[in-house]
């Protein structure tokens, strides 16, 4: 695999103050049989959640439809990914 395989994908979702919105993020990555390096999860003074879910070794592809389905999702705010 390249090194372009490799490149470490950070995926940052903003979504409202809602019990289930961690569990909907992870969900995707785990559908899809993946592992993220890293999940950080902080609740905001906003009263909005802040998720980043660092993956490594998946195209940017997968990551950009991963964004674009949480983006449908109600409690979500916004989600976007990023190198």
């Amino acid at each position: 695999m390249s090194s372009e395989g490799w490149a470490l994908l950070h995926l940052r979702v903003t979504a409202e103050s809602d019990p289930a919105a961690l569990a909907r993020v992870i969900e995707r990555f785990q559908n899809l049989n993946i592992v993220p390096r890293r999940v950080v999860a902080e609740w905001a003074t906003t009263d909005q959640l802040h998720i980043q879910v660092e993956v490594a070794g998946v195209p940017e592809a997968t990551v950009a439809l991963i964004a674009a389905k949480l983006s449908q999702v109600p409690c979500i705010v916004s989600a976007y990914w990023h190198r």
